[in-house]
């Protein structure tokens, strides 16, 4: 009985501090998009840092390059994270960000950019986790990329530690 009763406490205990678990502390992956301002489906490199149970930070660095033109473009978000189910959220977050791109023939340029972020996520049991977003983002700077408008879809998948 006494053996019972210490399996249904830890068991109860176990489950609560899954729950209570939403976004882990760290994550480290790849987001991958159709950055047309760079004109090619290309990645990112990104990491979150969860700030409290529902917020995280998200920074993400791509870099690109050409036959005629080296690009990188860096962006920091700042995140909340809002449970549908016990693995699966929703997101929404905010942002800005600096870039260069380098033409050859055609010199370079650099710009800011302020971006938002909406996407859903699932956390697997095992530490990864995948997620789906939208992310607007309007930049300011030199003509070309740096001053337009991208609606960039991303697909991230992350280790979490």
């Amino acid at each position: 009985m006494k053996q019972v009763v210490l399996t249904l406490v830890f068991g109860l205990a176990l489950v609560f501090q899954c729950q209570a678990q939403q976004i882990s502390k760290h994550a480290l992956g790849l987001r991958l998009g159709d950055d047309d301002g760079f004109d090619s489906l290309g990645g990112e490199i990104s990491y979150q840092l969860g700030l409290t149970e529902n917020n995280r930070l998200e920074f993400a660095l791509g870099i690109r390059s050409g036959d005629a033109y080296d690009a990188f473009k860096a962006v920091g978000l700042y995140q909340w994270v809002m449970p549908l189910d016990r693995s699966f959220h929703w997101y929404v977050g905010a942002g800005a960000g600096v870039g260069s791109v380098d033409v050859d023939g055609a010199g370079s340029s650099t710009f800011a950019l302020l971006a938002g972020d909406i996407g859903i996520e699932y956390n697997f049991e095992i530490p990864l986790l995948i997620s789906l977003d939208v992310r607007p983002e309007i930049g300011f700077g030199d003509e070309g990329y740096g001053s337009d408008f991208d609606f960039d879809l991303g697909l991230g998948i992350r280790y979490q530690f």
